[in-house]
């Protein structure tokens, strides 16, 4: 039986207007960060960082199947959530690549073998040891109980919308 290619083109067009009107909502980017039993830790940046509860305090990303490195995360034993400054856009093209040496050449990220990766100047770092992973249809969504947090007093956020990243200007007056 052959496929309708008209039909491959609806769901592509289907599938390019989704991910069009999710962009409009604006998201932080955040690097995950994980040591491997062998090699260069992994790092992979997201866009899909989200609370999901103060007790036990959890948080949750989702990473694409098709990632290079999803086996080894799906295996560690923790890893960080790196939440960009924006200044820090380099560092997540950097860990957005889906190959390549991912950390060499850069001595500003120190890692020692099975310790957690944190990224300096991060404007937030949550390490986590893991509590849950779920099937997200072409994601897995790894949920995270954190161990330790530290966040900086001051910064702004590296932001993500519409297809581009964007930083945060000026003040609102009105509070939460």
């Amino acid at each position: 039986m052959s496929e309708n290619p008209n039909q491959a083109s609806s769901e592509a067009d289907v599938q390019r207007r989704f991910r069009n009107a999710l962009s409009m909502f604006a998201t932080g980017v955040a690097v995950i960060t994980a040591p491997r039993s062998e090699g260069l830790p992994i790092g992979i940046t997201v866009a899909s960082f989200n609370a999901v509860s103060l007790d036990p305090p959890l948080i949750l990303f989702s990473v694409d199947r098709r990632s290079l490195s999803l086996a080894d995360l799906c295996a560690a034993r923790g890893y960080a959530v790196n939440v960009l400054d924006e200044t820090q856009q380099h560092m997540s093209n950097r860990f957005a690549k889906a190959s390549g040496d991912k950390w060499g050449g850069h001595d500003d990220v120190p890692h020692a073998a099975g310790e957690p990766v944190l990224l300096p100047d991060a404007l937030a770092t949550f390490e986590c040891e893991p509590y849950a992973q779920y099937d997200g249809g072409d994601h897995v969504i790894f949920v995270g109980r954190v161990t330790k947090h530290q966040a900086r007093s001051e910064g702004r956020p590296l932001i993500f919308f519409g297809g581009r990243y964007r930083t945060l200007h000026g003040e609102h007056a009105a509070s939460a």
